[in-house]
């Protein structure tokens, strides 16, 4: 018997005792030994066996694990063109480092400059496994404490957050995501708290939700909103009724090409209550994979733009502008930008 049928001969009776254990699963194919047989001058030339073994292994999803994106949550309505439109825009000058210790503690140092005020804060960041542990110090000796458990149970994120010296300031939120639902709840650790809840039902296309406040203390709803998304391929519409009705916002948001990150978006809002309307459109396109501009202009004539370039991983510059052009000998507003990362 030769070494090839050898090998043949255990990989076949591998095959067979997967298949009687149930595991069709897991095939194998090609399972062929291919002996070149003579090249040149006529001569036989002697190869080594060449074999080819390719294995698929098919899972059944786990149990209570969503097979889609899901809907999300509430504030994630309309956040694409959100972002579009007003992340990363400002007029003050603000400076960001961070740096990380042996242990692999993170500590940031910020500083903003806004007129003629300038403030500044530390804050550290600390994981150990699933909790993430972050403590900033700001300008006013504020301590703001926030620790988050990600994934104590399928689905689930529970947030603990206080502010010292802030006594009523202490807060638990639960945040769980479903397939089919997402649900975000919060309550403050005070005698009489506010109760928050923001709740979403339906998947990745289609979702409908609603955020609202309840005041324990005086037994009334302090925030009613509601949400509606749809999302199609390459575009996402949204609309929200805020305020307790008394405002309407519907955005869209439309990734025009995915290699150059080009997408255009538009908000819409209407006051009932002061009977105005505010659009705003905006764009963005990446000049290369490190540098992207966006640019945005609203109907009451004010026009902004900003460009971005990450010189280094993580590490961005970011300059911004805005100008109103129904009073163009007014001075333009500059803002800037440096984030440094290692």
């Amino acid at each position: 018997m030769t070494l090839t049928n050898l090998i043949n001969g255990k990989l076949q009776k591998f095959h067979n005792s997967e298949i009687e254990n149930g595991n069709a699963g897991f095939r194998t194919t090609n399972m062929r030994a291919r002996c070149s047989d003579s090249q040149g001058h006529g001569h036989p030339t002697p190869r080594f066996p060449l074999f080819s073994l390719t294995a698929e292994v098919h899972q059944s999803p786990l149990p209570g694990k969503a097979m889609g994106k899901g809907p999300g949550l509430y504030s994630d309505i309309g956040k694409k063109a959100r972002d579009l439109l007003y992340k990363d825009y400002q007029s003050d000058h603000k400076f960001t480092v961070t740096t990380y210790t042996s242990g692999g503690v993170a500590i940031s140092s910020t500083g903003i400059k806004k007129g003629e005020i300038f403030l500044a804060d530390v804050s550290t960041q600390l994981k150990n496994n699933n909790i993430t542990t972050d403590v900033k110090v700001d300008t006013h000796s504020n301590v703001h404490t926030t620790v988050t458990i990600d994934e104590p149970a399928p689905g689930l994120k529970t947030i603990f957050s206080f502010r010292v010296p802030d006594q009523r300031s202490g807060k638990v939120e639960l945040q769980y995501q479903h397939e089919y639902a997402g649900i975000s709840t919060g309550i403050g650790l005070t005698a009489s708290p506010i109760v928050n809840f923001a709740g979403v039902i339906g998947n990745d296309k289609l979702s409908l939700g609603t955020d609202l406040s309840f005041d324990t203390a005086s037994g009334n709803i302090t925030k009613l909103n509601a949400g509606l998304s749809y999302t199609h391929s390459d575009l996402i519409a949204a609309l929200t009724l805020n305020d307790k009705g008394d405002a309407l916002t519907a955005s869209y948001y439309h990734l025009v090409s995915p290699l150059s990150n080009t997408a255009v978006g538009a908000e819409l809002s209407h006051s009932f209550s002061s009977n105005e309307n505010t659009l705003t459109i905006g764009t963005q396109h990446a000049l290369d994979p490190l540098t992207s501009v966006k640019a945005r202009v609203n109907n009451y004539g004010r026009a902004s733009a900003l460009i971005q370039h990450e010189w280094r991983p993580k590490s961005l510059f970011t300059i911004s502008g805005e100008v109103d052009t129904r009073a163009i000998d007014k001075s333009a507003k500059i803002g800037l930008a440096l984030v440094l990362k290692p």
